[in-house]
């Protein structure tokens, strides 16, 4: 079913706050001193799954009904997928820039997450739907390849850029089908959260111990305002995939990295040269194209 417009707006809305918790994340790391830079981007990640839980938690256990049985192996699932996607960021951003390895990581999935939709639920879009879907993503990886061809670290970054992008299909077709057969989406969201960070968050929290203390004491806002960006932008699109195509959430959502490279520029200091320009005019005609074919 395609997404009326104030849904689809919601979704972009949604994709800034996702760029935003993701330039939060690596710019912890890049604060850091020497080899403690890597153990605050873990602990970044770790908090920024950690916090979400707590609200989640509380809204799952005394305020929302319990998610259908059905859904209950998505939920499995997705947990251990978010333990993958975790750590493969973490260690993304420990190699590559914000702007190289988020464009790869997310541009690539929509086409993937719509070819798949198609084939498994039966989720036929038009050709100018299509057709959207796979401007927006070859706009959004384009912005991953702007300096020319990866290399040393960048060729590491670039791995770990496409096992993310592996991830993300997984996550976004698992929970997309998940929410949708929990019978009550605001449950399924809530689940989700209050149980996605307990391996990752606290497996990191214990192994870094040490170093938590520090780390809160120099950081606390940045994961605590990562973490509630992350809880609304993926609430907002479950919520989305529950009556929506996955295709078009997918590739509506993955404009983030648009807003991941104005972020760069403003908050970073990262160029926004003639390429950057070219790619979001890409997004933007892949955006309206898949409006306009509903």
């Amino acid at each position: 079913m395609p997404l009326a417009l104030p849904a689809a707006l919601l979704v972009l809305a949604a994709a800034l706050m996702h760029a935003s918790w993701n330039a939060l994340v690596k710019g912890v790391g890049d604060v850091g001193a020497d080899g403690r830079a890597a153990g605050e981007r873990a602990l970044a990640m770790a908090f920024t799954a950690f916090w979400p839980m707590l609200p989640a938690a509380a809204a799952a256990v005394f305020w929302l009904p319990a998610p259908a049985p059905a859904s209950w192996p998505f939920l499995a699932g997705s947990m251990v997928i978010h333990i993958a996607y975790f750590a493969a960021l973490v260690k993304a951003y420990r190699y590559g820039d914000l702007s190289h390895v988020y464009p790869l990581a997310r541009g690539t999935a929509p086409v993937v997450v719509a070819l798949i939709s198609a084939l498994a639920v039966g989720e036929l879009l038009k050709t100018g739907a299509f057709a959207g879907i796979a401007l927006v993503s070859l706009g959004t990886a384009s912005l991953a390849f702007e300096r020319g061809r990866p290399r040393g670290d960048e060729q590491r970054a670039l791995l770990y850029a496409l096992f993310l992008s592996a991830t993300i299909v997984a996550y976004t077709l698992v929970d997309g089908l998940g929410v949708r057969t929990s019978k009550a989406p605001l449950s399924y969201i809530a689940w989700l959260f209050a149980i996605n960070g307990i391996p990752f968050a606290i497996g990191t929290i214990v192994w870094r111990r040490r170093q938590v203390l520090g780390f809160l004491r120099r950081n606390w806002l940045r994961p605590l305002v990562g973490g509630l960006l992350s809880l609304t932008a993926y609430g907002i699109a479950l919520w989305a995939m529950s009556f929506g195509a996955l295709g078009q959430v997918a590739a509506l959502r993955e404009t983030s990295v648009i807003f991941a490279a104005l972020i760069g520029t403003l908050f970073l200091g990262e160029p926004f040269g003639p390429r950057r320009v070219l790619a979001a005019a890409i997004v933007a005609g892949g955006i309206i194209l898949l409006q306009a074919s509903q």
